[in-house]
């Protein structure tokens, strides 16, 4: 059987234990015996003073970090009614939801000269040239609806209109374009002189020249809002080409080009952004406009333009998405549709 050895309590004989086999002894007594434990343990010093007892209120949850704190009123000011306050705003930061404003100076348009030009008349009676343009304006603005829905953002607000080349009707059609959008009751439309070697925008509506679109993209502390021309047209703006420079695709190719155009439709989603860009095969600027724009319409000429031209034009406007083509000068309808008679239809 082992054998077991009770250990001397304080008080007790240490010499007799410490004389005792040491084969008989445990570990812990063995060395206790080669070493002074005691002399390696600090003697205790004086206890610290006690602290004050605190009582210790209740776990409370943490409050919403989302709730602000109370409002305080100013000192002297009258206390309001809890009923009176609105709710604070989830977001702390100010967002200003206002759309930008134009506010360059408005000019009169004048009527006749457009009606010389045989572009459409506001206010004025209803031709086959304004219906067949209310067609065209009506599936724009449908596919902007879609590309927004579809998240195309500002891009879908905005339209490129070109050609393969000189003299099939371009600017014509931009600027019945922007005259019948200008007609809707719930939008506005800005037209964009962007043909920047020959700009005409402004000569056909009678508006003075000024800064524009080119001068925004080189000088940064312009802003673009400030170029823009009002007319006495409701819902019609002018922006027009700006200062003339051998580069300027290469400034449209820059950083600065999206924001500049973001600028132009800021908080305004009801504004359409109509683009008279150069013919597609005379120079490039219309090519990098088709990046930035949700809709490009090639205004074909009937018995003028080629197919190997026009197929080159939409090879090179392939950057947007949606490439349409408008007929232009055409001297027969092959559904069979005219329109105008019918206002003057008396019977």
């Amino acid at each position: 059987m082992a054998r077991h050895r009770k250990t001397s309590l304080s008080g007790q004989d240490d010499t007799a234990q410490a004389e005792a086999p040491v084969r008989g002894r445990s570990l812990i007594e063995r060395a206790a015996g080669r070493f002074d434990f005691n002399a390696m343990i600090a003697r205790p010093g004086p206890l610290p003073p006690e602290p004050a007892r605190k009582v210790a209120a209740a776990p409370v949850a943490p409050a919403p970090t989302a709730t602000p704190a109370p409002f305080a009123p100013p000192p002297g000011a009258e206390p309001e009614a809890a009923s009176e306050r609105a709710a604070p705003a989830p977001f702390a930061e100010p967002i200003d939801f206002r759309p930008v404003d134009f506010r360059g100076e408005h000019h009169p348009i004048d009527r006749e000269h457009l009606r010389e030009q045989g572009l459409i008349v506001p206010e004025g009676t209803v031709t086959t040239l304004l219906e067949e343009f209310r067609i065209v304006k009506r599936q724009l603005l449908v596919q902007a609806g879609d590309l927004r829905r579809q998240g195309a953002g500002a891009a879908a607000q905005r339209i490129l209109i070109s050609s393969p080349h000189p003299g099939e009707g371009k600017t014509y059609c931009a600027l019945n374009l922007a005259l019948s959008i200008a007609a809707e009751k719930e939008s506005e439309v800005l037209l964009v002189d962007a043909d920047f070697a020959k700009p005409s925008i402004l000569s056909a509506l009678g508006l003075p020249g000024g800064p524009g679109l080119m001068d925004a993209l080189m000088d940064e502390t312009i802003d673009p809002a400030s170029c823009v021309l009002g007319t006495d047209i409701p819902g019609l703006w002018v922006m027009p080409a700006g200062d003339a420079t051998i580069n300027d695709s290469e400034y449209l190719s820059s950083s600065r080009t999206p924001r500049i155009l973001e600028r132009l439709t800021e908080n305004a989603p009801r504004r359409m952004v109509i683009f008279d860009s150069p013919p597609a095969l005379a120079a490039s600027p219309a090519a990098e406009l088709a990046k930035y724009v949700g809709q490009t319409v090639v205004i074909v000429r009937a018995d003028r333009t080629g197919q190997g031209a026009l197929e080159d034009a939409i090879s090179l406007l392939n950057a947007c998405p949606n490439v349409q083509l408008l007929l232009n000068d055409a001297q027969f309808s092959p559904s069979g549709r005219r329109f105008g008679s019918y206002y003057g239809y008396k019977g």
